[in-house]
């Protein structure tokens, strides 16, 4: 794994690219540009331990979340809030060949020369674009045949024309009034028009629910929709006005992401592996990759632990102390220590950074995409700090050598 700076004197260009024709209309975060001057290539054979690893971790989170789902007692240690809770109870008839599952899976590489996982962004993952387009155009620049790439977006799109009928109405659920939201909606919708489908975007109140079925309310595109691309978290849909739209639990409109990614989406996940592997549930994987991590209270007085919120999203309130400013370690154990169910504590891992050319180093988040099971491209990012947060940068990945 390396850093191959894009060439000085066309990065200019390659950045407006992105903004104007890969859907990247978020380059900037406060005064940090968030379109990083590198791509990051992996070896071949990096590439193959990633396609497999996310493989693995997909099918055991995907059998864990179908026991749970019948098995909801023995969610308990997840502390699911009582409006979610109520929620999957309607989830009985939930079949995940009706569905598309998505997910991606944060790698991190250590010191120790291995991968840890911190997470997997199992409800909504973003990042459509910044996994399809940016590596094309930075393969374009840094030579057509040294790297080749795993396009998202086309795995993504096949997957959905598996399950939805030719020429169906699909509509792209997600927070309107938020552009990087719609940026990403905005480039799957347009490519599903390409193959066919007629799309709607709207709000998760755009829709409602009859014998199982959706339909959209929005004026000139009212009636049954064929699917559902859901970019609302569900941990915010369900505070908003649940009873209007309960039947996401429920529906048998396919669906990307069905609500069923809530059991492995928060991040108190590990704290049901144990009685997982009672029931014969392989969680191996998840174990070698995962740090170990405790509740809050039992890590009390132990050493080389972080905390972490169990539904933060972009690094949010991560208790990184080298990488917090000013007062937001202290106002983030203050919280911890206010509302331990909210958080979980995970064994620390170092990250390995990368070396730019001029000496800079970057820590790497590798976002590792499964689709319905299968290894499905790349998102990642790159930091001067080793939390991955709202401040990095997004970076293209390239594999070396020819396409197999």
């Amino acid at each position: 794994m390396k850093l191959i700076p894009i060439p000085e004197d066309k990065y200019d260009e390659y950045r407006i690219t992105l903004m104007f024709d890969c859907y990247k209309w978020d380059p900037q975060f406060l005064d940090n540009n968030t379109i990083a001057k590198y791509a990051l290539v992996i070896t071949k054979e990096e590439h193959k331990e990633l396609e497999r690893l996310t493989e693995h971790l997909d099918k055991e989170t995907q059998e864990a979340e179908v026991f749970l789902n019948k098995n909801p007692k023995l969610a308990i240690p997840l502390a699911l809030t009582k409006k979610v809770s109520n929620e999957l109870k309607r989830m009985n008839n939930y079949d995940s060949d009706k569905h598309i599952r998505l997910m991606r899976y944060d790698f991190h590489p250590t010191v120790e020369g291995k991968w840890a996982v911190s997470e997997v962004n199992s409800d909504v993952p973003g990042g459509f674009a910044e996994g399809s387009l940016m590596p094309k155009e930075a393969k374009a620049l840094l030579g057509e045949s040294k790297y080749w790439y795993r396009c998202f977006g086309d795995i993504l799109v096949n997957a959905i024309k598996k399950k939805v009928i030719k020429s169906g109405r699909i509509m792209l659920v997600h927070c309107t009034s938020y552009s990087d939201d719609r940026q990403v909606m905005q480039f799957l919708g347009d490519r599903l028009k390409q193959e066919g489908f007629r799309i709607i975007y709207g709000a998760a109140d755009h829709l409602r629910f009859k014998d199982n079925k959706a339909f959209c309310i929005l004026d000139d595109n009212e009636g049954e929709v064929n699917a559902i691309i859901r970019f609302t978290p569900l941990e915010w849909l369900v505070d908003i006005k649940p009873k209007k739209w309960q039947g996401y639990f429920d529906t048998n409109t396919v669906s990307c992401n069905h609500p069923i990614a809530i059991y492995a989406q928060t991040k108190r996940f590990p704290l049901v592996w144990d009685v997982l592997e009672k029931n014969g549930i392989n969680m191996s994987t998840w174990r070698e990759l995962l740090p170990e991590t405790l509740e809050v209270k039992d890590a009390k007085g132990k050493e080389g632990y972080i905390y972490k919120p169990a539904y933060g999203r972009v690094g949010e309130k991560i208790s990184i102390k080298e990488a917090c400013k000013e007062d937001e370690y202290k106002q983030i154990m203050s919280e911890v220590k206010r509302h331990p169910k909210k958080y979980l504590a995970q064994k620390k891992f170092i990250s390995k950074p990368l070396v730019g050319t001029d000496g800079e180093k970057f820590h790497v988040c590798l976002g590792s995409y499964a689709v319905d099971g299968v290894h499905a491209g790349y998102y990642a990012r790159i930091s001067r700090s080793p939390r991955i947060d709202s401040n990095a940068a997004d970076i293209p990945v390239l594999i070396e050598g020819e396409e197999e």
